[in-house]
């Protein structure tokens, strides 16, 4: 269900294209305090990722491996992307009764979407499962403009026969590789980040070489 895309991310309003590599989190040195030292507790913590649980629906559950520090900025973009990402599993599990996806897209992005939870519902398929949301990086942010760069695995997804609620017996690619999504993202005039533009790249390009792991 997820189309091979060019990835030439279109310039949005204040958004600059970025040539950043997908962020990979590495294990930073604590601080090697001497025993001699008289403040041992001014050393300061080392900021830890944390991991998101969302429960999408019965059955369907997103996780999502935030990185270490992000700031304002990126905590909103990457909102921004995990609630697209959820609303649009929702709008396919419901049948596409629930369209609350479409608050968090604008501009192409919104055919996008729409075309991504439309072919499933033509195909009368649904799915269950765990999607994985990883190496989260902001490649780029100028002025009300972003760049956010993921790693998406849907290997722990099963599609479904939306009549009988059973997979179906020839699994697609996407349920089992990882792939690498980059999303234009861009702050209205009420200051919500919306997604405006996405582009995907699966195995062998180079970009989804660095989702692997």
């Amino acid at each position: 269900m997820r189309a091979v895309t060019a990835l030439t991310l279109v310039v949005l309003t204040g958004c600059s294209p970025s040539a950043a590599q997908p962020f990979t989190p590495i294990d930073l040195p604590a601080d090697a305090g001497s025993p001699a030292s008289p403040q041992p507790s001014s050393q300061q913590a080392v900021p830890t990722p944390r991991v998101e649980t969302v429960q999408v629906a019965p059955g369907v559950r997103m996780v999502v491996e935030w990185p270490a520090a992000p700031d304002q900025d990126a905590i909103k973009m990457i909102n921004a992307f995990r609630d697209l990402q959820e609303g649009m599993f929702r709008a396919v599990v419901t049948g596409g009764r629930d369209v609350a996806y479409l608050e968090t897209v604008e501009n192409k992005a919104v055919k996008d979407a729409n075309a991504w939870v439309q072919e499933f519902l033509d195909q009368r398929r649904s799915v269950r499962g765990t999607v994985r949301l990883y190496k989260l990086n902001v490649g780029s942010v100028n002025g009300s403009g972003g760049e956010l760069n993921v790693c998406m695995d849907e290997s722990g997804m099963r599609l479904l026969d939306s009549a009988t609620g059973k997979a179906v017996p020839r699994q697609p690619v996407w349920t089992r590789k990882p792939f690498f999504q980059s999303a234009g993202v861009r702050r209205g005039d009420d200051g919500v980040w919306r997604i405006g533009l996405l582009r995907n790249a699966e195995l062998p390009h180079e970009r989804a070489k660095g989702c692997l792991r």
